[in-house]
């Protein structure tokens, strides 16, 4: 079944619930995905990292993706278990996980993440750790995509012995790849958009987003273009989240500058007939740093990122998304969590 086409999603957020989404005390929290489960209720899929790293760029060397569950979508969310574990140097991704995205197909539940790893010592709680840190240059040149699949919300998780989605060297994936965005269909083949970089020299290049399709979600996935999915030079954005319409395909993503929706790091909204092509929606902010709370007040936060929308019947309900206080950059949050959004029905709101 295909879901509902999105419409403007700005005017459709209602009041976010002050006690709800998911936080922890001692960790910063980032990213989040949710799914009802075989129980019936929500399950949260989330990182976390201790804060005893900093906010950036301690996630390369130390996220790991958790679950938490809730009986209704707001949450408040509990923690439950941590769901992909450090497991190693020597794993692709042995050393940090991070961007999961959760998606029930049939009866089995796909995890798509970035992983990550290094050579080098573990950070100890007294150590600065610098974004020109050797573990954490080597292990942001080592993201890549991956998934993990399970019968069951609680798992056991199989977990992969190689990323699903490689760089290609002299494109404009060369350096890393990373955000996964997937658009599974019913037939199990998938729509995968996600974010990369290129290697300029020894060092990346901007953030530009790719396409790749696979026949089944097990792959192999083939990049669908050799040219990022948007121009660069125009589309300075992350954090993708995709879905399929009966007119085709529609976007939102963050908006890396401003230039897009004339908010930084605000939300964007895109359609494409074929998740090819893609233009912006007419207006095309989707979302704001601007938030109303349930007790009637309102606050910017200093960040809003990594959307993902839940569907239910085919229809979104809620957007998730990760936020942190303070003025705005990740170096000055003090606490970072995961906040969800209710929408209105569009109908609602006509």
């Amino acid at each position: 079944m295909n879901k509902q086409s999105l419409g403007h999603l700005a005017d459709r957020l209602l009041p976010a619930p002050k006690n709800g989404g998911f936080r922890m005390e001692g960790y910063w929290v980032w990213c989040g995905s949710a799914v009802k489960g075989e129980d019936g209720r929500f399950h949260l899929f989330a990182s976390r990292w201790p804060k005893h790293l900093p906010m950036h760029p301690g996630w390369l060397v130390g996220s790991e993706v958790v679950r938490a569950s809730a009986d209704r979508p707001e949450g408040p969310y509990t923690f439950e278990e941590v769901v992909l574990p450090a497991r190693g140097a020597e794993y692709w991704d042995g050393r940090a996980t991070h961007n999961p995205h959760i998606v029930k197909h049939g009866d089995e539940y796909l995890l798509y993440y970035m992983g990550t790893t290094h050579p080098l010592p573990e950070p100890m709680p007294e150590e600065e750790l610098a974004p020109d840190d050797p573990r954490v240059i080597v292990a942001r040149a080592g993201k890549r995509v991956g998934l993990a699949v399970s019968k069951s919300v609680f798992g056991p998780w199989e977990r992969p012995e190689a990323p699903i989605l490689d760089t290609r060297p002299g494109r404009f994936d060369s350096f890393l790849t990373s955000n996964p965005a997937p658009c599974v269909q019913e037939d199990g083949s998938v729509l995968l958009i996600y974010k990369a970089r290129r290697y300029e020299g020894n060092v990346h290049g901007r953030m530009t987003i790719g396409a790749a399709h696979a026949d089944h979600y097990r792959g192999p996935y083939r990049v669908l273009s050799d040219d990022p999915v948007f121009p660069p030079d125009r589309f300075h954005i992350e954090d993708p989240f995709v879905w399929k319409t009966d007119a085709g395909y529609e976007l939102i993503a963050k908006d890396m500058e401003g230039t897009l929706c004339g908010e930084k790091h605000g939300g964007i909204h895109a359609f494409s007939p074929d998740g090819r092509d893609w233009r912006l929606a007419d207006p095309p902010k989707s979302y704001s740093r601007r938030i109303r709370w349930d007790d009637g007040t309102e606050q910017t936060l200093g960040n809003l990122e990594r959307p993902f929308l839940l569907f239910q019947d085919g229809r979104p309900t809620h957007l998730f998304a990760a936020v942190a206080d303070g003025p705005g950059g990740f170096r000055n949050a003090s606490n970072t969590w995961n906040q969800v959004f209710p929408i209105a029905d569009w109908r609602e709101t006509e």
